[in-house]
């Protein structure tokens, strides 16, 4: 794998004091193609400590769920991914990690707003209708555990113009009208990231599930969606069954989809 750094010298902020190790080693760049892809170099080369974090200040190359680009302005936005290493989880608990650090961007992004901030699933938090932040997290297997997990984070900070087709794009800046301290940003993420995942360590399963589903965008309302040829039904969101798939309640009987297998029509 080929990654591309724009610029190489290090571009540094405050140092982190809240955490025990997430954000104490950081690789910081004003750019790189992909945070996630050097995270990934970078395991296969010296497997750094778990908790070290690479940030850019702009991806030439940043990735979504599903493939998709993540567009960030340069300078204005938090772009980072986390490394870690959650060999206590089984494969098939891949889920809860994802719902551990979903649950630490929502709570980090809900201490700059007082409006309700969700998490539509699998992983994107929403102020409203408003995607402000994305999650894509990577998985290295081994045998039946993960031997390693890279969570790339994009929070939309102080971005004000998207692109036309990101209808639904926002930022913690156009639903507050306060500009955000990026340094506090990050802090607040790094702490929050370690509090959320620690508890998962500590066998805390059982309460990230039931967080993950009190803050779940549509949760027990009847909304329209639609199939992947288009096609528009009426479902209810019920809960998440253990392998992350989305429960719900429609018309014809209980269902189960998987992240290709429905589109929400906001």
């Amino acid at each position: 794998m080929q990654v591309l750094i724009i610029k190489v010298e290090k571009k540094f902020r405050l140092p982190n004091k809240n955490t025990l190790f997430v954000g104490k080693v950081s690789y910081r760049f004003p750019a790189l193609s992909s945070t996630n892809d050097y995270a990934a170099e970078l395991i296969l080369k010296e497997q750094p400590s778990e908790g070290t974090v690479i940030i850019a200040d702009y991806q030439s190359a940043g990735r979504g769920q599903l493939g998709n680009s993540w567009e960030a302005e340069a300078g204005q936005n938090l772009t980072l991914s986390l490394i870690l290493y959650p060999r206590f989880l089984l494969a098939r608990q891949q889920f809860d990690l994802n719902q551990s650090v979903a649950l630490a961007v929502r709570d980090t992004i809900a201490t700059f707003t007082d409006k309700p901030v969700h998490i539509k699933w699998p992983n994107d938090i929403l102020i409203g209708k408003r995607k402000i932040s994305g999650v894509l997290i990577q998985n290295i297997l081994s045998g039946l555990n993960i031997r390693s997990s890279i969570a790339g984070i994009g929070i939309n900070a102080n971005q004000q113009q998207f692109a036309a087709g990101l209808t639904h794009a926002g930022s913690i800046r156009l639903e507050t009208g306060k500009a955000v301290d990026l340094n506090k940003l990050e802090q607040q993420l790094f702490r929050f990231l370690e509090s959320w995942y620690l508890r998962l360590k500590n066998g805390g399963i059982a309460t990230i599930r039931a967080a993950y589903l009190r803050h779940l965008f549509q949760m027990e309302e009847k909304q329209s969606y639609a199939f992947p040829d288009g096609q528009i039904f009426q479902g209810t969101i019920t809960g998440i069954d253990p392998s992350g798939k989305l429960m719900m309640e429609t018309e014809t009987g209980p269902a189960l989809f998987g992240i290709k297998d429905l589109k929400y029509l906001l």
